[in-house]
């Protein structure tokens, strides 16, 4: 009661916000999942990490649902028929994502918006215009940066209008993916990067890794998580393996006993998580969605996460010499790599019969952190201010990437002037995807919107919260804790050469 209460009469929270926050207070409330003290015992020691999902799952995680469908067939819930022109289309697509849920509230995925737009694309300055207005419309009412679209990767009309109309208006909402691959102009490319320097947005995801870990039929969501189209995630867990390590006695301890143990402890908890949301819930028995077969049960899948490898390898390095620590020490670098590959052979160890379209298997996801992780890195990722030499970073933190089917991905920040040679960045992102890196995020030093982990936000807005005024989008708040606990904008400065 208290708790609703302080939420009910805070002065910043918009009446949005206030809604949501007292969903979650009231969810919080009461204890449906059967957890053991084992169990709980890493919760309350913060080394799993349910990234706030509630006490009570009713809805998955992340929706990912198939809007291809959708703009073909229209949809007798919401009495819409299929959409005959660039406006049609849009106002379908804005009306489905109102009904689109997730952990956020907000839909995480808005479909891969190029090729939905491309067939309605008929004059040029029409479609552009509707376009700004379907942008607009989007970030300010699905006021959540976790809400993610995709382009590419061939090249369309609305593809490159999407890319115009985004540098144009520089909004935080929707985070964007350009999916890249052979067939994927450099011309679209150019584009995309000219559009990254100016927005931070969009990011490059390497096609042909996706494609050959999801299929053809995927989509980037949220931060930058692969997931199947139609179906999505019941649940995102993180091991905190930077305290996990202090259960180590020694490097060998902790990967032939403390690690496994961890392990079975985090899959336990996913199981039971997931057991409520689809065995008692109800939820894929009364979603719409589910009916109208924009999402299906079986193409659902559940994610791993883990962050903190860094710190977790520096603490047994023992070494402050920089050359000894993670991303500049081979040593350092191996046994990360060690690390990752006993996760990996411990979590497939277990089934899930409710993760079928990824054969029973949890998917291992480099969780991108949250603002309370303070002088933890997300990830895999080289904590802020020990970056190497970028070619140097690159050949590091692609070693890590093919273990990681549903998500991984490292930032770089260039300097202002790189706006000047966009093809030295692209060449950049060919030779990172070459040696295997899944996805690659770029902004410039003198962008409003920065990328704090895995979304965006503006810094003009962070700076509007911190003088107590109110702010439209509510990752703003994640977004300040990040840049204060992790020293975002302090990252390397990539210069232009």
């Amino acid at each position: 009661m208290e708790k609703a209460l302080d939420i009910i009469k805070d002065r910043i929270l918009t009446y949005e916000q206030k809604v949501i926050a007292l969903a979650r207070c009231c969810e919080n409330d009461i204890n449906v999942l059967n957890i053991n003290d084992r169990i709980q015992q890493y919760r309350d020691e913060g080394i799993i990490c349910d990234l706030f999902e509630g006490n009570a799952p009713y809805r998955p995680r992340y929706v990912v649902p198939d809007y291809e469908k959708f703009m073909k067939e229209g949809s007798e819930f919401l009495k819409l028929n299929p959409p005959k022109n660039i406006w049609e289309a849009t106002n379908n697509l804005l009306i489905l994502y109102k009904h689109v849920p997730s952990i956020t509230s907000f839909p995480v995925y808005i479909g891969n918006i190029d090729t939905l737009l491309e067939p309605f694309i008929d004059d040029e300055d029409e479609a552009f215009n509707a376009i700004k207005l379907f942008l607009t419309h989007i970030d300010r009412t699905l006021t959540d940066s976790f809400c993610h679209a995709n382009i590419g990767p061939y090249d369309t009309r609305a593809g490159r209008l999407i890319l115009k109309a985004e540098r144009e208006l520089q909004n935080a909402v929707p985070n964007i993916t350009l999916k890249y691959g052979e067939m994927t102009p450099e011309s679209v490319c150019i584009e995309a990067i000219s559009t990254a320097l100016v927005t931070a947005k969009p990011s490059f995801a390497n096609h042909g890794i996706f494609k050959k870990d999801l299929g053809e039929n995927y989509a980037i969501a949220s931060c930058y998580n692969g997931l199947n189209i139609g179906g999505g995630s019941h649940t995102l867990v993180r091991l905190n393996l930077a305290k996990l390590s202090s259960k180590g006695s020694s490097v060998e301890d902790f990967i032939d006993n403390i690690l496994p143990d961890a392990v079975n402890r985090m899959i336990e908890y996913m199981d039971e998580r997931v057991r409520f949301l689809v065995e008692e819930s109800n939820f894929f028995e009364s979603s719409f969605l589910v009916k109208e077969k924009l999402i299906y049960k079986d193409k659902f899948t559940s994610m791993f996460g883990i962050f903190g490898l860094a710190d977790c390898v520096n603490n047994f390095m023992g070494n402050k010499n920089l050359k000894g620590r993670f991303g500049h020490s081979h040593e350092a670098d191996e046994l990360g790599i060690k690390i990752i590959e006993k996760i990996q052979q411990e979590v497939n160890k277990y089934n899930n019969p409710h993760c079928k379209i990824t054969k029973g298997k949890y998917l291992l996801h480099a969780q991108v952190g949250i603002d309370l992780d303070n002088g933890i890195s997300p990830g895999c990722r080289i904590p802020i201010g020990e970056e190497p030499e970028l070619h140097q970073h690159l050949i590091q933190s692609a070693k890590f990437h093919k273990y990681f089917p549903s998500g991984i991905g490292d930032i770089f920040t260039f300097d202002s002037t790189s706006k000047q040679n966009p093809k030295y960045i692209l060449d950049i992102i060919k030779g990172a995807f070459n040696i295997g890196m899944r996805y690659f995020s770029l902004y410039s030093t003198d962008c409003d919107v920065v990328r704090i982990t895995g979304y965006l936000v503006k810094k003009s807005d962070m700076e509007k919260l911190e003088k107590g005024n109110q702010v439209l989008h509510d990752t703003v708040v994640l977004g300040l804790g990040s840049v204060k606990n992790q020293n975002i904008l302090g990252r390397k400065v990539r210069k232009n050469v």
